[in-house]
């Protein structure tokens, strides 16, 4: 069974590396192991969005009356949620399959082993081998939820982010252990149903890897839906009793708090599935967990390729789909330009989204700029105070010496949607004033962009 490329793995960096292969005219395979489409699209980016979604309808319904609009207190039905979200999942993951019987693009199930040769060895369900060959091999494997030693997770009372998705009854309290993107949204969507939410963050923010003012920002939104926040603090360990989990967890002072509660998430990040690949057979180098490659995603043996979250990166899925692109250009002989991985933009979709690109305030200053900071508050806005929602700001970090747009962080409705804005004009190099020079529409959310950057220089009219 020849192909000219292999792709094993159907997430975002896998499928869109069998499609991009096949429209480029490449015989193409790909192999999956469970369902097409990846974490991402199962039990990852999409169903969560799809839950949140559920949450923000949940609580529109009970604040109506701030909006002028009569309605009966709404009733949150977690199992209804989680079949919506069940379904969402599914239609994205049958997109996924037109698309590769779109493109000509060969489906195998099964489990895949590399193998030299240029071959991969799958096992199907029915534990049959089969093997095939290709000049061009790319893994394209993911990652899961990391299992912590102190965290042992059982499905049940300590549990990933796959059981979050679809526990089958609300519980009364969660202890939420990471404060990442998956943590958060979880914390917050859980809050909002009526759990009574603590979440524990080891670093002194939560959202740790975003800029400060913002982690303040949803910190504060946090307490104030009644979420219990902690940060610098840790989870010692969690005693089972029955149905209740006994949480240790050191405090920032040094304290140990007890915290009793129905369910513990553990949010703590992902590992990449590399376990059984035949990697070591193959000679493939790996390094803490992650497969070595260059800047078009080959690796050490010639011919075998990795993209994703198995490589050192940013483990989100927009990523894994440009690598993929860069991948299999190059493996048909263009020259496309690298990924860009200063930027790359992160999105949190709890309330207030979180939407950032390139350095902090706190990095770009450590990097030696000179830097000016210019905020536009949401409470200013005319589009946020119609919506019934001004919490949050634009925060626009500007080099001093040359007007380049060194970060760019958002927090507030719908800033997911606009941080591409800021992508495009750093990709191509667009300065923050000629940003601001360019007219934005009114009322709007993104209008504060050019507000934010007029702020930097002392020259804003409504900040």
């Amino acid at each position: 069974m020849n192909y000219d490329i292999i792709v094993i793995g159907s997430g975002p960096g896998g499928y869109v590396a069998a499609v991009k292969a096949a429209q480029m005219g490449k015989k193409t395979a790909v192999i999956e192991r469970e369902n097409l489409g990846g974490i991402c699209l199962n039990w990852g980016c999409i169903p969560t969005k799809a839950l949140l979604k559920s949450a923000q309808v949940y609580n529109y319904i009970n604040h109506a009356a701030n909006y002028g609009v009569s309605a009966q207190p709404a009733e949150a039905d977690l199992e209804a949620m989680v079949q919506r979200s069940r379904g969402v999942a599914e239609t994205m993951s049958k997109g996924v399959q037109f698309l590769l019987k779109k493109n000509n693009v060969d489906v195998i199930m099964g489990t895949a082993k590399v193998k030299p040769g240029h071959q991969v060895e799958v096992t199907d369900a029915e534990g049959n081998v089969t093997v095939y060959e290709a000049p061009h091999i790319i893994i394209a494997t993911g990652a899961r939820s990391r299992n912590l030693p102190n965290l042992p997770q059982d499905g049940k009372h300590i549990i990933g982010y796959r059981e979050a998705m679809t526990l089958p009854k609300k519980p009364q309290s969660m202890v939420v252990v990471g404060s990442g993107a998956i943590g958060s949204e979880f914390a917050f969507f859980y809050q909002s149903i009526g759990v009574q939410v603590t979440l524990v963050e080891f670093m002194p923010t939560i959202l740790p890897n975003e800029d400060e003012d913002t982690s303040a920002n949803v910190a504060r939104s946090f307490k104030k839906m009644g979420m219990k926040v902690m940060m610098s603090a840790s989870v010692e360990k969690v005693d089972v009793e029955g149905d209740i989990c006994h949480v240790h967890i050191k405090d920032k002072k040094g304290a140990e708090v007890l915290v009793d509660c129905d369910v513990v998430l553990s949010a703590v990040g992902v590992i990449t599935n590399l376990e059984n690949m035949g990697l070591e057979e193959t000679g493939i180098k790996v390094e803490r967990t992650k497969i070595e490659v260059d800047d078009y995603y080959q690796t050490n043996v010639p011919g075998y390729y990795a993209i994703g979250d198995v490589v050192h990166g940013p483990a989100l899925a927009h990523v894994a789909s440009a690598e993929a692109i860069c991948c299999v250009e190059k493996i048909c002989g263009e020259e496309p330009a690298k990924v860009n991985y200063s930027n790359i933009p992160g999105c949190t979709y709890t309330t207030p989204e979180v939407a950032s690109v390139g350095l902090t305030e706190k990095k770009a200053v450590e990097a030696g700029h000179e830097v000016l900071v210019g905020k536009f508050f949401f409470k200013a806005s005319g589009k946020a105070t119609a919506a019934g929602n001004n919490d949050g700001f634009i925060k626009m970090v500007i080099d001093k010496q040359t007007d380049q747009i060194l970060g760019a962080h958002m927090c507030g409705d719908n800033v997911t949607e606009m941080i591409a804005g800021i992508v495009v004009a750093r990709q191509n190099g667009l300065t923050a004033k000629q940003v601001a020079s360019s007219i934005h529409p009114h009322p709007t959310m993104s209008e504060a962009v050019m507000e934010a950057i007029e702020a930097a220089y002392g020259k804003a009219i409504h900040g």
